[in-house]
């Protein structure tokens, strides 16, 4: 469940930066658009180098004990009180609402604790703790927000997206039909229930589309491979990229 009264910190000098899986792997340039747009804004971002999953697939499928093994040697990589931002809803919301129960009643659990309350999706962390203020230097387009469904209901960020491209004078953020429901991705749910997750990314990508979008814009990375793979498999008109890159793209440069 999503906290309900979220305290954000005041603004810090220094942060933590986790990266995810799929920004490492096969969209770094969501992780730099990340760090640079925080380190515009005045923030030194810390990364450190041996992070790696978050466990959400092992806990997800089940495997408890699989998915602490992989989260345990992490647990040491933020040992100072800075905020932890993460740019996916997904991974944001498995620190943030499961590490505490998955580690409760072990040696770790206080440790768990504190991690979870310091962790934070970016987009959130830009909008409400840098009150971040964007110029739009691009050209006129019209945009779809896809958020996930992680980070609309563990981390309450569906207002965050297009409250940010809001402020984008050459943005035009369309809305798509049912904007609350799944892309079919979710991380296992693709392999174990392929079609079902099929139909629901052609109910998501023909919605897209149909609003008018040139591309679309999301906070997670699984959920952009899984309706723009779609979409080029079908030769559909739409792009999808990672609301940071896009955010960094249309502003490169501009102070805040």
């Amino acid at each position: 469940m999503s906290d309900p009264v979220k305290i954000y910190p005041a603004r810090p000098t220094k942060v933590y930066f986790y990266a995810t899986c799929l920004v490492d792997l096969f969209f770094p340039d969501a992780g730099l658009a990340g760090v640079q747009l925080l380190e515009r804004e005045g923030i030194q971002v810390l990364f450190p180098q041996n992070q790696t999953c978050c466990g959400q697939p092992a806990y997800s499928s089940g495997f408890n004990d699989q998915a602490r093994e992989v989260i345990l040697p992490q647990l040491d990589l933020f040992p100072e009180d800075y905020p932890i931002v993460v740019p996916s809803g997904s991974c944001a919301g498995m620190m943030r609402q499961h590490y505490p129960e998955l580690f409760a009643g072990t040696p770790q659990a206080a440790q768990a604790e504190a991690l979870a309350a310091r962790t934070w999706e970016l987009t959130d962390f830009l909008l409400q703790v840098c009150q971040i203020k964007l110029q739009d230097r691009g050209q006129p387009i019209k945009v779809a927000m896809h958020t996930s469904c992680s980070a609309r209901r563990e981390m309450g960020i569906a207002a965050v997206g297009p409250a940010l491209l809001g402020q984008l004078a050459q943005v035009e953020l369309v809305e798509q039909a049912r904007p609350a429901e799944c892309c079919g991705f979710g991380g296992t749910f693709a392999l174990r229930h392929e079609e079902i997750s099929g139909a629901m990314v052609k109910d998501k990508a023909e919605a897209l589309v149909a609003a008018g979008a040139e591309q679309f814009v999301t906070t997670d990375c699984g959920c952009m491979m899984n309706i723009a793979g779609y979409a080029a498999k079908q030769k559909l008109p739409l792009q999808g990229q990672h609301i940071v890159s896009f955010l960094w793209e249309r502003t490169q440069g501009e102070a805040s």
